[in-house]
């Protein structure tokens, strides 16, 4: 598999609101949740993935990807990621534009239920030669369980990959697996996955924490589903990320 789809894959799916509360946000690491911005609010995240343990010979990797989004109209949100990657000396660094949408077409509190739908574009903004432009579909379903003061909240559903090349390699479809288990009011145990070897196909577990001043902190460990596959495939990072919403 080319590097750049293995580095870009993994936080492609990235591009969304964190909130106050445990479960007001629309990702958890890599997957979407259900969750969409208010209307007239606004989000911005820094997310900062590092190589661990790094490439031997090739150096370690390095990825930052600052997105925003708004919500634009009830359960319809907006955004845009811009990614760079680079491995080893600042020069190698890639670029890359990520608009999103995504809408919430289904929820009802009472029974923990949520369904929401979306579609995330990328294309490369430097070193453009031989490096595709395509898109990821996704639908996916929640249910918080709604027994005791810190219920969990499972998230489902299905991805598929759209407007790709032959030159696309790896899993063109799949499932998407997320669980969020609050310990207490601001902190919460969470986990999500990618199924499929790709640039796609990552577990990542971690904890999230909410901030004040309506901030948000998660940190986690991705783990490639081949990345253990061949003695050199290190498709593995820390992952932290810090979002506001405002106003």
């Amino acid at each position: 598999m080319k590097p750049y789809n293995v580095f870009l894959g993994l936080v492609v799916i990235l591009l969304a609101l964190s909130g106050q509360a445990a479960f007001a946000q629309s990702t958890i690491f890599n997957i979407p949740t259900t969750d969409t911005v208010s209307p007239k609010k606004g989000y911005f995240e820094f997310d900062y993935l590092i190589q661990a343990p790094e490439t031997k010979g090739a150096g370690r990797t390095q990825i930052y990807a600052p997105r925003i989004v708004v919500g634009v109209a009830p359960n319809l949100e907006v955004g845009a990621n811009f990614f760079n990657f680079k491995v080893g000396d600042p020069s190698t660094t890639s670029s890359y534009f990520q608009p999103n949408i995504k809408y919430k077409f289904a929820s009802n509190d009472d029974k923990g239920l949520a369904a929401s739908a979306g579609l995330i574009w990328y294309t490369p903004i430097n070193h453009r030669t031989g490096v595709d432009s395509y898109g990821v579909v996704y639908g996916n379903f929640s249910k918080k369980v709604k027994k005791g003061t810190y219920g969990p909240r499972l998230t489902f559903g299905p991805y598929g990959i759209v407007g790709a090349s032959n030159a696309y390699v790896g899993t063109k479809a799949g499932a998407i697996v997320g669980y969020e288990q609050p310990v207490q009011a601001k902190v919460s145990i969470v986990a999500d996955w990618f199924s499929g070897v790709s640039g796609f196909g990552y577990f990542t577990p971690g904890v999230s924490i909410t901030l004040p001043h309506n901030g948000l902190l998660n940190a986690g460990y991705s783990i490639g589903n081949d990345s253990y596959s061949t003695p050199h495939n290190n498709n593995r990072y820390v992952f932290v990320y810090y979002g506001i919403t405002f106003p």
